[in-house]
């Protein structure tokens, strides 16, 4: 079939298919999450007949196509990308449907691999190890919101620029947090766009960094009342999540005053320092904790039974020591003082064009009994520097997220009176 006549009744097909006008505007604006998209933008529907407790499942047209027909398109547009249509519009068809979302899963590639933003859950997964990501973040003063975005600048992304995270300043009496959520529609914690937080200490020198991920206590699961008016109202139920401390974040004191940049240090705990190394790998979720398509084997105690927790709880302190001295460490990279400009400096490449004490380079904390390679300790991990009034670039690569590296940029606007 000639490849004219293919786009043609792939578009009446979509035209045809119910919630398409809704999908299309809300595909423009964000990153949808996965158990939301997977109920709004599905296309089959549940019906129930009056006084019959039998639900009837009108399947759509989607639902009817062959998923082979998908699986050899995907691969063709994954090795031959110029000769097809463009890869976002035929990914995003292909997600339309939950039976083609799954076989479109088994194809695409991860960040690290391909450099590419497929599913939501690409921003909590390792970016790529050759080239870095290039984002930005846009500062809103009079809401206290931070949005990041995927491009050069505003100046050359315009309003195509494609809105990744979005994170919420709330001050508190005894610290800050930065409540980070995949949409700016609603800013509360039991959203199913919160994934995670970065939370500060009173001097704003310390920060921890929580990502939301599920618990899977049986007894604190939603009562039969409360998931039949959730069948009803056809959302798919909150599953209980915990906020883990993945990582932490210092700023040095400068208790003397002196003139000079911030020192920074950031402990992955998610993160081994073996990531780094020739072989290594790091951690790659394959679900967010508000998805309840996946059912992950749940953790247990040293007794054998699962630990007990409600909605949203939080594990604070520190992971155990053992995890301490295996996490992946980053401290800022040392600038080199200029002495015609009369300036601390680093090598932005271009990115940052705005002197700010919260510039900053991150680079590998390694030891001596660490085997990393010296062109690997070398390498610049993460990058954050002011380009315009509230204007920042933000740029990471391997073994970072974005959300991770978005977090550890998040500190750098925190209120430090005894760091500078």
């Amino acid at each position: 079939m000639p490849l004219k006549t293919f786009i043609r009744e792939f578009g009446n097909i979509s035209n045809k298919s119910p919630g398409r006008k809704d999908n299309h505007r809300r595909g423009r604006s964000h990153i949808a999450p996965e158990a939301a998209s997977s109920s709004s933008s599905s296309s089959s529907s549940t019906l129930s007949l009056a006084g019959s407790s039998t639900p009837i499942i009108e399947q759509g047209q989607w639902a009817n196509l062959p998923p082979e027909l998908l699986l050899d398109i995907i691969q063709r547009v994954e090795t031959k990308e110029k000769c097809w249509p463009g890869r976002r519009d035929v990914v995003a068809c292909a997600s339309v449907c939950k039976s083609w979302r799954e076989i479109t899963k088994e194809i695409v590639k991860t960040p690290e691999q391909c450099g590419f933003f497929t599913f939501p859950i690409s921003l909590k997964q390792p970016g790529p190890r050759d080239a870095p990501i290039q984002c930005f973040i846009r500062r809103e003063r009079e809401t206290s919101t931070y949005r990041l975005h995927l491009g050069l600048s505003p100046a050359v992304s315009g309003d195509l620029s494609k809105q990744l995270l979005v994170a919420k300043r709330v001050r508190r009496a005894t610290c800050t947090d930065f409540m980070i959520y995949l949409k700016g529609d609603d800013f509360s914690k039991s959203s199913n766009d919160y994934i995670g937080k970065l939370r500060s200490n009173f001097l704003g020198s310390k920060f921890n960094i929580f990502e939301s991920q599920p618990q899977y206590d049986s007894t604190a699961q939603s009562s039969p009342q409360s998931r039949w008016k959730t069948y009803l109202k056809s959302v798919p139920p909150k599953i209980p999540t915990i906020s883990l401390n993945t990582a932490s974040i210092s700023y040095e004191l400068n208790v003397l005053r002196t003139k000079g940049p911030r020192r920074l240090k950031c402990i992955m705990y998610s993160i081994p320092v073996s990531s780094l190394e020739e072989g290594g790998t790091a951690r790659t979720p394959t679900a967010f904790a508000n998805c309840p398509d996946e059912d992950p084997s749940p953790p247990v105690d040293s007794k054998g039974k699962k630990p007990r927790m409600g909605f949203n709880s939080t594990v604070c302190g520190k992971p155990p020591k053992s995890v301490q001295r295996t996490a992946l460490a980053l401290k800022n990279k040392a600038p080199r003082w200029h002495e015609q400009l009369q300036c601390w400096c680093l090598n932005f490449k271009g990115r940052v064009t705005v002197a700010s004490v919260k510039n900053f380079q991150l680079v590998a904390a390694a030891e001596p009994g660490h085997n990393i390679a010296v062109a690997e300790q070398d390498k610049v991990i993460l990058q954050f520097g002011k380009i315009g009034k509230d204007i920042f670039t933000m740029d990471y690569r391997y073994p970072l997220s974005a959300f991770q590296a978005f977090a550890i940029c998040l500190s750098s606007f925190g209120t430090k009176p005894v760091c500078e």
